[in-house]
């Protein structure tokens, strides 16, 4: 069951979606509008008390734009545990792979959206 998104934490995820990344904004022109084989996801969503960077509810699919700061992150590897324990199942990709190779991106994505990747 979905939680109730507080109020300060919407406008977080609101200001995180006007504040994004170059390799996020790289990522969302490739998969907004259905663009990647009609897969429907949302940029900087608020669930659970964590603000994904995009999800494809559909697919059950949530991906992640890391830069250096998530290197060896304990809370990522919670976080992550927490929503593959709701069926999710979490990509991770570094902020340059995204911006050198947005395609291999897009295909992990796909493959992973099947379930076999």
């Amino acid at each position: 069951m979905r939680q109730p998104v507080t109020p300060s934490h919407r406008g977080f995820a609101r200001s995180m979606r006007a504040d994004a990344t170059k390799a996020e904004n790289v990522l969302w022109q490739a998969l907004r509008s259905r663009q990647l084989e009609g897969l429907k996801f949302k940029r900087q969503v608020p669930l659970d008390g964590y603000i994904l960077d995009f999800v494809c509810f559909e697919a059950r699919l949530i991906i992640e734009v890391d830069g250096s700061q998530h290197a060896d992150s304990l809370q990522d590897g919670v976080r992550d545990r927490h929503f593959e324990g709701q069926g999710f199942r979490v990509l991770r990709f570094w902020n340059d792979e995204v911006e050198r190779n947005t395609d291999a991106v897009c295909s992990g994505i796909l493959q992973a959206s099947r379930g076999c990747g």
